[in-house]
């Protein structure tokens, strides 16, 4: 990791403890922390399981090819994902998640 000023060893920490009494959203700890940490920040996209996805495609009344292509994937690595055999990773996770949250129309 990277050497932070004093500054914003101090402003992460505060952000920390705002966000551990809820008074800072989910959302705006990770703005601040991935602002202030740059590729140091904790990952921000959450695991999601072959269930989950195939519940997301399913909900937006899509063929695994169809969200292979909105992906920009292949047809078989969305089954994969969905068999469990292989884990979303880097922007088709992001993407994903991205789905779960506010519905395939985000993407169109």
């Amino acid at each position: 990791m990277a050497k932070i000023s004093n500054l914003t060893a101090a402003l992460l920490e505060t952000a920390e403890d705002l966000h551990g009494v809820g008074l800072l959203s989910d959302d705006t700890y990770r703005k601040i922390t991935v602002r202030h940490l740059g590729p140091d920040a904790p990952p921000t996209a959450a695991p999601i399981s072959p269930q989950e996805i195939r519940t997301v495609r399913e909900e937006a009344h899509l063929s695994q090819a169809a969200l292979a292509k909105y992906l920009n994937l292949t047809t078989g690595y969305v089954s994969q994902l969905e068999r469990g055999t292989k884990q979303a990773k880097g922007p088709a996770l992001a993407l994903l998640n991205v789905i779960r949250r506010k519905g395939i129309e985000a993407l169109l």
